[in-house]
């Protein structure tokens, strides 16, 4: 059984930082291309940042609007995946999750992201 336990969530003034943290399980994931999704009120959910396994080259993948902001970043030997975000803004605001790219597995709970102007 697959589990994505996401956390690192919290609430920010704008300029603040996060560190969010995806905890995966019951599946290899070194060899997994993994993202990390948002959600806002209203909004659809949306590719925030992906990376590729080693061995693909750890290709990464920004939504331009987080580009130069947020890095993405995995440690296989935890099966972690993790999204350190800088110079947060009140547009950030959303439900983060992670998953799997290029084919999810189901969704967990996410992590909320509160970013105060």
């Amino acid at each position: 059984q697959v589990q994505l336990v996401e956390s690192g969530g919290g609430l920010v003034q704008a300029g603040g930082s996060l560190r969010l943290s995806c905890a995966a399980s019951g599946f290899i994931f070194s060899i997994n291309a993994m993202g990390w999704y948002r959600q806002a009120p209203g909004k659809q959910r949306e590719l925030v940042a992906a990376i590729s396994s080693i061995t693909s080259g750890s290709i990464t993948y920004y939504l331009d609007s987080v580009k130069g902001r947020f890095t993405i970043s995995r440690d296989n030997a935890k099966s972690t995946v993790y999204l350190q975000m800088n110079s947060l803004q009140p547009e950030d605001t959303a439900v983060y999750y992670c998953n799997r790219h290029g084919g999810f597995f189901s969704w967990g709970q996410g992590t909320q992201v509160t970013v105060s102007s």
